[in-house]
């Protein structure tokens, strides 16, 4: 490692650590080009994913939609498009939106495409490594945020949406 690369990390560390505020002080544009304050999630479990539609895990979108369906009075699942690992996401909002619908029947809350990594990361990202201590490290990690707006678990993207583990903690 670069000594440039080791002060670059070392920076965006001490940057994400200082991100404050809740959860429900973000804004988001949602697929649908519809304005999203969090402030409506406010006593809801939440889990947030960051998504692909030409990913090894892209199958997850069914269980996705499975624990939508099955736990949605429980949990209120956000998914986040994003082309930062290996090109994954190349689409449009239309073309996401059509994909999801398309082929997995998407009714959770879908989002327009965003950076979840890097000098670009989205501010919502910044957020939730800064309050858990992790970052995706590849398509489909899952955050689980409590009904009071903490940051309570972080599931890597081997770990499917309908796992005990996930459903133990949506469903207190």
């Amino acid at each position: 490692m670069s000594i440039l690369t080791f002060l670059s990390e070392k920076l965006s560390k001490v940057k994400a650590q200082n991100v404050s505020g809740s959860i429900y002080d973000f804004k988001m544009k949602a697929l649908d080009g519809k304005e999203i304050d969090f402030a409506q999630y406010k006593g809801k479990n939440l889990l947030i994913v960051n998504t692909a539609s030409k990913c090894g895990y892209t199958y997850q979108y069914e269980d996705l939609e499975k624990l939508h369906e099955l736990y949605g009075d429980k949990v209120t699942v956000l998914g986040f498009p994003a082309n930062n690992f290996l090109w994954q996401e190349p689409g449009g909002s239309e073309e996401i939106a059509s994909f999801c619908q398309k082929n997995y029947g998407v009714q959770f809350q879908m989002f327009d495409k965003i950076s979840v990594k890097g000098s670009d990361k989205a501010p919502l990202y910044k957020w939730l490594e800064a309050k858990s201590g992790k970052s995706p490290s590849w398509n489909f990690c899952k955050y689980i945020i409590d009904k009071a707006g903490n940051v309570i678990a972080f599931f890597p993207s081997k770990v499917k949406p309908l796992d005990k583990e996930i459903v133990v903690k949506i469903t207190k």
